[in-house]
């Protein structure tokens, strides 16, 4: 009888460790918001759908298949994957399953997973608060057989509030206005989500809507975005999509913009205002293609350059066709100016040519 309670006990005390040790779904919102928006600047897939993918394909991070692969998403490993994998019972028995070092590795696929397949590519078109479009999209592009999948994803989406991450990285709901705890949370208030039209009167504070910076360079309009902004950002709050606006920009990686700069809004003119450019230091070919508001390809072509060739500073580049380059040395005309004050002033004394420009 005795032994019988022991075991009882023993077998309550494992269980209730076990339960305490599931990560719950506020828990795994906490953990994961910010990997999510990240996500989401980086390739425009929704925030909220991410964490709700994640909630419900990894059970919030407590599957036996995250445990064992880190896998957030339920993503098999298909005839393009070439990384580590594992076997899981899933639709049949023994299904070769994505595996990553961690979690921000799978959150990344995720984005990359969507981006790269053709049948997700409606998806962003659509406006990247539309959750619903986008739930309902995924079902219907093949992403899951559950016939319920968007009605859960919805679910998740509004029972913990998860649009204002979408909404924060799109800047229609300011960053200080997200409630610190998740709904279910210490506070257990809900966190209200501005409406539609409370949210289109807010601005994007990294890019300016003053006149004065709202310009044009070379006939090409324009606007200044400040290091920091989401290139996604930039394109909602101009009603562009954001392959336009990579293409208009010369630019291949989409994510967040590394310094303060002109991003234009339409194609940029085949020719510079002026004939050429003197390159200053630190500057790339990209740098002069935006300052002059000159298409990439084109500047490459009055150079007869390729797109990854190192600039030095003082070089004269064309904006137009015809012409020549012309290396200006401005450092070795200043270090022979200081030679020959040198030589006077030591009265000729030394071989200070030399000895200033080794």
């Amino acid at each position: 009888m005795i032994y019988k309670f022991c075991i009882t006990i023993f077998l309550l005390a494992v269980s209730f460790s076990a339960s305490a040790q599931r990560t719950s779904v506020e828990e795994y919102i906490e953990q994961f918001k910010e990997t999510a928006m990240n996500e989401m600047k980086r390739s425009g897939v929704p925030a909220s759908i991410t964490l709700a993918q994640g909630i419900l394909e990894s059970e919030s991070g407590n599957s036996e298949l995250v445990k064992k692969s880190n896998n957030h998403f339920g993503i098999k490993c298909k005839s393009t994957w070439n990384g580590e994998s594992v076997t899981h019972d899933d639709d049949a028995t023994g299904e070769c399953f994505r595996a990553y070092t961690n979690a921000d590795e799978s959150y990344r696929d995720h984005s990359d997973f969507l981006r790269a397949n053709k049948r997700y590519g409606t998806l962003f078109s659509l406006d990247p608060s539309d959750y619903e479009g986008w739930a309902n999209g995924l079902k219907k592009a093949g992403y899951a057989t559950n016939p319920r999948y968007p009605d859960l994803l919805i679910k998740y989406i509004e029972q913990y509030n998860l649009q204002q991450f979408s909404l924060a990285v799109i800047n229609k709901l300011p960053l200080m206005d997200i409630a610190k705890d998740i709904p279910g949370s210490e506070n257990n208030e809900p966190v209200e989500i501005i409406n539609e039209k409370s949210a289109d009167a807010v601005v994007a504070k990294n890019i300016s809507t003053d006149p004065e910076m709202l310009t044009a360079i070379n006939k090409t309009k324009c606007v200044f975005v400040r290091k920091g902004t989401s290139l996604l950002v930039v394109a909602n709050n101009n009603n562009i999509s954001l392959g336009k606006l990579m293409e208009f920009n010369d630019m291949t990686e989409e994510g967040i913009i590394s310094k303060d700069q002109y991003i234009f809004l339409h194609k940029k003119s085949k020719t510079g205002e002026k004939e050429f450019y003197i390159v200053q230091p630190g500057e790339t070919l990209q740098d002069v293609a935006q300052k002059n508001g000159v298409q990439l390809k084109y500047l490459l072509e009055y150079n007869n350059l390729n797109a990854v060739v190192k600039l030095n500073a003082n070089t004269r580049l064309l904006l137009q066709p015809g012409g020549k380059t012309v290396v200006i040395d401005q450092e070795l005309k200043k270090a022979k100016q200081n030679c020959v004050q040198y030589a006077a002033e030591s009265g000729g004394q030394g071989p200070c040519l030399q000895q200033r420009l080794q």
